[in-house]
């Protein structure tokens, strides 16, 4: 192959996790069509079998022409686009559809996720020179409903690397050693899809707290778990976030230095990050379409929802618009009515609206499990201090 001589491999190492002698194959065979597509002037060409239909119709080149076509680093970056690897195909890893802009407010999580995940990923020689050339580790404690789901997914999406979704629950087996075996695949497919991010939900199911007298299926899980985070095999660059709302039954081994050492609290947002939240959801207002007697500042620092998580605002603005719809349309709904361009299309939600809202949707969290998630955070904090 013909290439340029600013083509960097290493670069192009980086930008192909989880990609087999095959994916590769491909993806220089694509790189190799869009160089093509782009002597031929047909720079909006996508895809190996369009090139051949602009080939089919095109004139010779010149020998000239032909002795400067070079392949450039840009149409390996082009055809990353169309190539998808090996280990996507199989359903193992995938990059989630989830960015910054779907999460409202958590600016400041945002920075600490990205100097964890984002700085060894697109500064590795920054990293390693100053001897950081381990993974690092997160946990996310905090009320249920304060995003910290989609934080992991926000963060995976913003690096671009694979991202591993495991519910802790379901890597739990009846049979002896079935267990350890799913955590053990799970590491090994993130190490083949390297640099990867693993999020575990609900870590508190997966490795609770061991007992002296305890030897069972658990004890063995939270073994693994503690072999794989920091064993004899390293974890290259394979990051791993989990998310928990019981950070008090959690094994204290999962939480030293090395392991999930980085412990951020996600509580319940306040007045000003429900204003972000709010815009958030309605995409400033336009979706669902708000009615201008509605003030999404005044309505986030409004005390009926001074209590409410992320999720609960959510729950908020979409019975807003189904009350809104129902108001403005008055017919059967088991009859399907057909399509057409009536005012079905400009419907707005109004404030009367939102009011008969929030007699149908309360906070999630009581005012005693608030003080509970307070003071577990102040405990918590103070524990890994000490």
């Amino acid at each position: 192959m013909k290439l340029a001589d600013d083509i960097n491999y290493e670069l192009i190492a980086r930008l192909t996790p989880g990609f087999v002698g095959a994916d590769i194959l491909s993806l220089c065979r694509e790189a190799s069509m869009q160089a093509v597509s782009r002597a031929l002037n047909h720079d909006n060409v996508k895809g190996t079998d369009k090139v051949y239909e602009c080939l089919s119709d095109a004139q010779p080149l010149p020998q000239q022409q032909l002795d400067g076509l070079f392949i450039e680093t840009g149409d390996f970056e082009v055809a990353l686009n169309n190539v998808q690897p090996s280990a996507k195909r199989e359903g193992f890893a995938t990059v989630p559809d989830i960015t910054w802009d779907d999460v409202g407010a958590l600016q400041n999580m945002r920075e600490e996720l990205s100097i964890a995940i984002l700085g060894p990923v697109r500064n590795p020689v920054a990293f390693a020179s100053l001897g950081l050339s381990r993974a690092t580790g997160v946990m996310l404690v905090g009320p249920p409903g304060c995003g910290k789901t989609m934080l992991a997914k926000a963060i995976a999406n913003e690096s671009g690397i694979n991202f591993i979704s495991v519910k802790g629950p379901e890597l739990l087996n009846m049979y002896v050693g079935e267990s350890e075996r799913a955590v053990r695949q799970c590491f090994e497919r993130a190490r083949n899809s390297s640099p990867c991010v693993i999020f575990f939900d609900e870590i508190d199911s997966l490795c609770p707290r061991r007992s002296s007298m305890e030897s069972g299926a658990s004890a063995r899980v939270v073994n693994q778990m503690l072999t794989e985070l920091d064993g004899l095999e390293s974890r290259k660059q394979v990051f791993v976030v989990a998310a928990t709302n019981r950070p008090d039954i959690i094994d204290p081994a999962i939480l030293r230095p090395g392991r999930l050492d980085k412990v951020l609290y996600v509580g319940i947002p306040t007045a000003d990050d429900r204003v972000q939240i709010l815009n958030t959801i309605t995409k400033n207002g336009s979706k669902p379409s708000i009615s201008d007697d509605v003030n999404l500042s005044d309505l986030a620092k409004d005390d009926r929802c001074s209590a409410f998580t992320g999720a609960d605002l959510s729950a908020l603005v979409r019975e807003a618009a189904l009350d809104a719809i129902r108001q403005s349309i008055s017919h059967e709904w088991s009859v399907v009515l057909p399509q057409n361009d009536r005012n079905d299309a400009n419907i707005k939600v109004t404030s009367r609206n939102f009011d008969a809202a929030f007699n149908k949707v309360k906070s999630s969290i009581s005012e005693q499990d608030r003080l509970m998630y307070e003071e577990m955070r102040d405990k918590f904090t103070k524990d890994l201090r000490q």
